[in-house]
């Protein structure tokens, strides 16, 4: 029964981050349209502030812990699938980084990127998303 509630709560983490990761891209191609030192512009910075602490990295911490914890006590660490998926964490735990950055930098006024390379980034975690999902779903290897 432990690793069912477990389970949850691992689902409902990997929801609230996967929110926060392609939302706070769309977040960044308005932004980049504002001008700096605007009232929009001060409006996201606080968006993207809060959305990045308050929901996406709590929301990762919780889905990182839930998911080792489920992976060693099922076994699943042992599985090709599970290496793959692993590796597809990992680089969407390295796009958390990035928006982190970003959000640094937008605070500063120190954009440095169009609305189009927001546009582009945000379909990394969607495919990465799908990626995953299908590996635990399917396991094909």
């Amino acid at each position: 029964m432990v690793y069912l509630w477990v389970k949850v709560l691992h689902v409902l983490a990997v929801i609230s981050w996967m929110a926060g990761l392609l939302y706070l891209p769309r977040l960044f191609v308005y932004h980049s349209t504002v001008e700096v030192g605007s009232a929009t512009s001060e409006t996201f910075k606080i968006m993207e502030r809060r959305l990045l602490k308050a929901i996406m990295t709590p929301a990762m911490v919780v889905a990182w812990i839930a998911g080792l914890w489920m992976a060693f006590s099922s076994g699943a660490v042992g599985e090709g699938w599970f290496h793959a998926k692993l590796l597809a964490v990992l680089i969407l735990s390295g796009a958390h980084g990035m928006m982190v950055g970003q959000v640094k930098r937008f605070a500063r006024d120190e954009n440095r990127h169009s609305s189009k390379y927001y546009r582009v980034f945000n379909e990394i975690p969607t495919l990465l998303m799908i990626a995953a999902v299908a590996l635990v779903i399917l396991k094909p290897f």
